[in-house]
């Protein structure tokens, strides 16, 4: 089982072909397939791909990313494969171009093994809420792997694939990555093009890798970033070196939020680990210092009311006419349009869309949505005042380790508050990442969340290495 790019490379250097790789990780696939990971294997694309890499490496002529195999959460167009963001109203809908990130690792040689279950389009934090089932966490079957990315935090943490990607709109990639205990991070809102996403909320989601390792998270997200003329809210740059050698003589400003750390909801171990690491820096030279966020309350309430009202507007291409399922029991168009959707989508996007449509109504817009934007504005202005004092910002990425299957299934408020602790970087556009360095007493593991300046994914990721080293 290979857990990071470098194994892979150790094995190719020995002779071990792309091919066989991939066949490995189809097998393991195969054995595991009871997890529910993958809604698709792309077993003969795959296969295909991986011959011609084994071609390009005997030619000499291989990319940055040959013999790496990857799987894409299902709100990410491949073409020529299918893609329905775990939804009936998707199903069977076959994509004719690529994403952007995706035709990117394709251009250096990854391996596309498969499309990875999600929450119905994006939306949710356990993976329960997919058109075609749970997905269970490898650590202990009974919990959720989190969400909305479940599957493809699964596919690494059972090593069904050496990394995988997904989408985080208020921490669906940092949250299961905590409850899988793998790295998971979302780069800064316009570094890696939305251009062949699903949308859930467009201001809001970021494309972003689930990993073993901090290097290879930062070569992916520096293959997938730069200008794209598809997406206009993309910095139009080119991308760096996003993984320098963390200069261990260097000391830095760290603040942890006070709010967040000693709130009441956190368990004791997870605010236990977050002050040893704190100490732990200290030690080692740097300034951590806890700082005031009053707002910690406004943030779930701003991000649902904004991100619902961007699903509102974004889904109501989804009608039975245009795009998506069409029912067979509608006579007429405006039933059309009600069995359709109503049909074809499930609770959780039906309660959102009606959340959002409220919103936007008339008679709530300036109460609602013009109000939330206001709130947005502030948190942004407040998170950019705290970074203008420090370097990073030190947080739990969850208030718990993973729970139970059906637990919150029925009570969306508790479900909601999973988020509490990530939509922070979502409402700001800050880059942020979960780090796997705590275990809990239960025997799951919990990730704590650095958040960085904008566009200092090559600070945030080089200090997040660091961390991983002298953090556990």
């Amino acid at each position: 089982m290979y857990r990071s790019f470098d194994e892979i490379k150790t094995a190719l250097d020995k002779g071990i072909t792309v091919e066989s790789i991939t066949q490995s990780y189809l097998k393991r696939i195969e054995e595991k397939k009871h997890l529910n990971a993958f809604l698709e294997v792309f077993t003969d694309s795959a296969l295909k791909q991986a011959r011609l890499v084994d071609e390009k490496i005997k030619n000499k002529t291989a990319g940055k990313l040959a013999g790496i195999v990857i799987g894409l959460k299902d709100n990410l167009a491949y073409k020529d494969h299918k893609v329905s963001a775990s939804s009936k109203i998707l199903e069977g809908f076959v994509s004719l171009y690529s994403a952007t990130a995706v035709e990117r690792l394709l251009a250096e040689d990854a391996v596309i093994i498969g499309r990875l279950n999600c929450d119905e389009f994006a939306m949710g934090s356990s993976n329960e809420n997919s058109a075609f089932g749970n997905v269970l966490n490898p650590i202990n079957e009974k919990m959720v792997p989190g969400g909305s990315s479940g599957g493809s935090a699964v596919a690494v943490a059972a090593g069904l694939c050496t990394a995988s990607l997904g989408t985080d709109t208020g921490g669906s990639i940092r949250q299961p990555a905590s409850f899988t205990g793998t790295v998971g991070f979302k780069p800064t809102y316009g570094r890696i093009s939305r251009y062949g996403l699903l949308a859930y909320a467009s201001s809001f989601d970021q494309i972003g890798p689930f990993t073993y390792s901090v290097k290879d998270a930062a070569l992916l997200t520096e293959i997938m970033a730069g200008k794209d003329e598809f997406d206009s809210t993309l910095l139009q740059e080119d991308s760096t070196n996003f993984f320098p050698k963390f200069e261990s003589s260097k000391k830095l400003k760290i603040a942890y939020i006070k709010d967040c750390v000693e709130s009441e909801g956190i368990d004791p171990e997870i605010k236990t680990k977050i002050f040893d690491i704190i100490e732990k820096l200290k030690s080692l030279g740097h300034l951590v210092e806890a700082v005031e966020f009053p707002f910690l309350k406004q943030m779930v309430p701003t991000y649902y009311v904004l991100t619902t009202a961007e699903a509102s507007s974004n889904y109501a291409r989804y009608d039975g006419v245009h795009f998506g399922y069409h029912s067979t029991n509608a006579v007429g168009v405006e039933d059309t349009y009600k069995k359709s959707r109503s049909e074809g989508f499930g609770e959780e996007v039906k309660r959102r869309i009606m959340l959002g449509t409220f919103v936007l109504s008339n008679e709530f817009y300036d109460a609602y949505y013009t109000q939330g934007q206001k709130v947005r504005r502030v948190i942004q202005n407040k998170t950019n005042e705290i970074f203008s004092k420090h370097d990073f910002i030190l947080l739990p990425t969850t208030p718990t380790t993973a729970f139970e299957i059906g637990k919150n299934i029925d009570d969306p408020i508790t479900m909601y508050l999973q988020d509490i602790f990530t939509v922070q970087a979502n409402l700001s556009g800050n880059p942020a990442i979960s780090l796997p360095l705590g275990n809990h007493s239960n025997g799951l593991p919990f990730g704590i969340q650095l958040m960085g300046k904008h566009f200092d994914e090559a600070g945030l990721l080089s200090f997040s290495d660091y961390l991983m080293t002298n953090g556990k």
